[in-house]
């Protein structure tokens, strides 16, 4: 059992050039006590056990030394990550290409349910190096003999509690099964119980056993609070904050140098007084910054976690987070800058919906509820507008020489007897221009398919007597549409609890279906997207078992929560008249084909059935 290791650089754990390259580009520095316990152990080839809590660094702790091993000459995959969830494989393989970028050639892929498989496929023949997925998914391209693994040289399991939560531990032995002998094993878990004891027991070779206990540090002055976000509204909710709080200073933490000149710059464009601090900016540069900010010649900073390291400017009131830290000890470390000296400080982080898996791990490790974040509505904002705008008229009432501007309006006033409140308002609109004083609602978007179709639905009578409610009204229902290939399949419409605000597309939709419930997709209808829901089409021959999967599979992190829509009361029923006997018998044989691919979800495979629906 290890302690926490003595305090290096990751330029001292003997990283490859590429791979210390693109540290530096990310602005680490000091690894993670669990970082710098496991790479030199998987450096060396020992299969290791890493006991730790998730926001720790453990993805780079395990990706960085494996990317070591790999020979970009080989084409089969050479290190397999297994994740309990889709979102966690996305992760860890966007944080190995992130890692690998400067290494040219470099593939990994994540694959899991929900998405099509001609494109895991395609990649898979292609070539990659590094596969990252969930144990369901892994196992069909094992079994169909698409995910050849004769070359794995080591094999990561991430979050291996998680997995036996979610019941997949008996498909990960199967998985392990599978693999070389003499692959390199790195599991990673929060907890050890016996099962997981068991199985590193079995399957790891003299593992080295690392743990790193993470102390709670209570942040007693400081109020914390999150934001989900979409990464594309970040800027604007960001504006509206900084537009409605009362601040006197802000530290906003960014992932990347780039991301610190680009929010500096949209920043200062809005009349912020806003700095830009990153490891590329001189020494003597970043001096005067931290001086202009305590001088209170520049409200805002926007930093990486290098170049705010040691910053201690006791005017910060506020601190946010606009990208999610590395690990949890960075987090503290981030909002440390603010509520220091006995006065009291405010902490925002911005999560994607992706991210929220973290918010346990940062509410342990400081001891504090994270509470989420009610942000200012529209009127907070033109109401915040409108005041400052009258104090900048009472300011210069007050402190401005207004002689000459004073006889221009009188002579004005003269010349052509208007009303002295329209001059006045005249010149308002000079001083604040073509931009609006005032923010507006944006209009509710309707579906992504077609822009009028309310309209030209309502024209063809295909709405029921509640479609003049709300997009998100649970009673919108409307005709279901029959198939192009086969007209004769009686439709249904479907609701699913995904929408734009879940970055959903028509194709993760059909994409999900179609792999969840093993059906082609020629059998799934339309599909219209709303704000927060969608609806899709789907054959009345669904048997029950079938729905009930899908209810539960998810789509971008969500349950797909599939539910009938009842027709419309001028609709009747769904059901499509036949054109001739003929095409008849063709539709009945397809409804056939459709009844047995439905089945194969169901079909024992190797003596036990398929769990896997992420």
């Amino acid at each position: 059992m290890s302690n926490s290791p003595q305090q290096l650089k990751f330029s001292e754990l003997g990283l490859s050039r590429d791979l210390q390259k693109a540290l530096d580009t990310l602005g680490y520095e000091i690894p993670t006590p669990i970082q710098a316990a496991c790479i030199p152990k998987l450096l060396e080839g020992s299969d290791i056990i890493g006991q730790a809590q998730t926001g720790t660094g453990k993805t780079a702790a395990f990706a960085l030394p494996l990317i070591e091993s790999i020979d970009l000459q080989q084409k089969n995959p050479q290190v397999l990550v297994l994740t309990p969830t889709r979102e966690l494989a996305i992760q860890v393989a966007e944080a190995f290409q992130t890692y690998a970028r400067f290494m040219r050639g470099f593939h990994v892929l994540p694959i899991y349910g929900g998405q099509a498989y001609h494109t895991q496929l395609k990649a898979l023949k292609r070539g990659v190096h590094v596969v990252v997925g969930t144990p369901g998914r892994v196992m069909d391209h094992i079994n169909r003999k698409t995910l050849k693994l004769g070359d794995l040289k080591a094999m990561v399991l991430d979050e291996a509690d998680e997995m036996l939560r979610m019941g997949f531990i008996e498909d990960v032995e199967w998985i392990l099964g599978h693999t070389p002998e003499d692959r390199q094993v790195a599991l990673f878990s929060a907890t050890m119980p016996t099962v997981i004891k068991k199985i590193a027991s079995k399957y790891l070779k003299n593992p080295q056993q690392i743990s790193i206990k993470t102390k709670t540090q209570t942040v007693t002055t400081t109020k914390q609070s999150y934001w989900l976000v979409n990464a594309k509204q970040k800027f604007d909710a960001l504006s509206r904050i900084l537009e409605s709080y009362d601040f006197d200073a802000v530290i906003i933490f960014v992932r990347t140098k780039n991301s610190t000149v680009d929010v500096a710059e949209k920043l200062d464009a809005r009349g912020f007084l806003v700095a830009a601090l990153n490891g590329d900016i001189p020494q003597n540069q970043r001096e005067r910054t931290i001086e202009r900010l305590k001088q209170g010649k520049i409200d805002i900073v926007v930093a990486t976690d290098v170049a705010a390291r040691g910053l201690d400017v006791p005017r910060i009131s506020h601190v946010i987070n606009y990208d999610v830290p590395s690990d949890n000890e960075t987090y503290v470390h981030r909002i440390g800058r603010t509520g220091r000296a006995g006065r009291s400080g405010e902490a925002i982080l911005f999560m994607t919906q992706r991210e929220r898996r973290f918010l346990g791990g940062l509410e342990r490790m400081t001891g504090q509820k994270i509470e989420p974040l009610v942000m200012p509505s529209t009127d907070d904002i033109n109401q915040q507008r409108m005041q400052k705008f009258k104090d900048k008229i009472k300011y210069t009432l007050e402190n401005k020489d207004l002689n000459i501007c004073n006889q221009i309006v009188q002579s004005f006033y003269q010349e052509t007897n208007t009303d002295p409140m329209l001059i006045a308002a005249a010149l308002a609109k000079l001083v604040q221009g073509d931009a609006p004083l005032f923010l507006s609602d944006r209009p509710q978007r309707k579906p992504e398919r077609e822009q009028d179709r309310t309209s030209k639905s309502r024209d063809r009578g295909e709405f029921s007597e509640n479609s003049d409610r709300s997009h998100s009204d649970r009673s919108l229902s409307y005709k279901a549409k029959p198939l192009k290939s086969y007209p004769d399949i009686p439709m249904s419409r479907f609701r699913i609890e995904v929408g734009y605000n879940d970055d959903v597309k028509p194709g993760n939709i059909v994409g999900a279906i179609a792999n969840e419930a093993e059906i082609d997709s020629c059998y799934i209808g339309s599909v219209d997207i709303f704000d927060d829901f969608s609806v899709v089409d789907l054959p009345n021959e669904m048997p029950p078992e079938i729905l009930k999967i899908l209810k539960k599979a998810r789509i971008a992190g969500k349950p797909m929560g599939l539910s009938l829509l009842k027709p419309s009361r001028s609709e009747g029923s769904f059901k499509v008249k036949s054109f001739d006997n003929k095409r008849k018998k063709s539709n009945d044989n397809a409804k056939a084909a459709l009844k047995r691919k439905s089945k194969k979800k169901h079909i024992k495979r190797k003596g036990k059935p398929v769990r896997d629906v992420n």
